[in-house]
């Protein structure tokens, strides 16, 4: 992705977003917008040390967003998850550490913690 187009999507989605995730998929059906994420394979804080193996993703999880241009939207995302080849636990970022980061907003944090608890 081009660095004008990043920044302008940057601008449309959750603050933050894009430093996580992928934008996949746009759909556009009637006055709706289906935008389908995946997170990046993207080592979880504390994990870095450990040899991992990315184990696909948990189910999509659906959430209204604010419209675009008068269109409503929803974000499709998808969590990844790793299994840690060690110990074989299963294991997924942990969103509230994300947030306390400097990474990643507050808003944004917020946002995925409504999300995902």
């Amino acid at each position: 992705m081009q660095d004008a187009e990043r920044r302008l999507l940057a601008l449309l989605m959750p603050e933050g977003l894009l430093d996580y995730f992928d934008i996949m998929e746009v759909v556009q059906q009637d006055k709706e917008l289906h935008i389908h994420l995946d997170e990046k394979n993207i080592v979880p804080s504390g994990y870095e040390n450990s040899k991992l193996e990315s184990k696909g993703f948990m189910p999509v999880s659906e959430i209204k967003d604010f419209p675009i241009r008068g269109q409503k939207v929803t974000l499709h995302i998808r969590r990844r998850r790793w299994t840690v080849l060690d110990t074989q636990k299963i294991i997924t970022r942990d969103w509230n550490l994300v947030r306390e980061g400097a990474r990643m907003t507050t808003e944004f944090g917020l946002f995925l913690k409504g999300i995902f608890g």
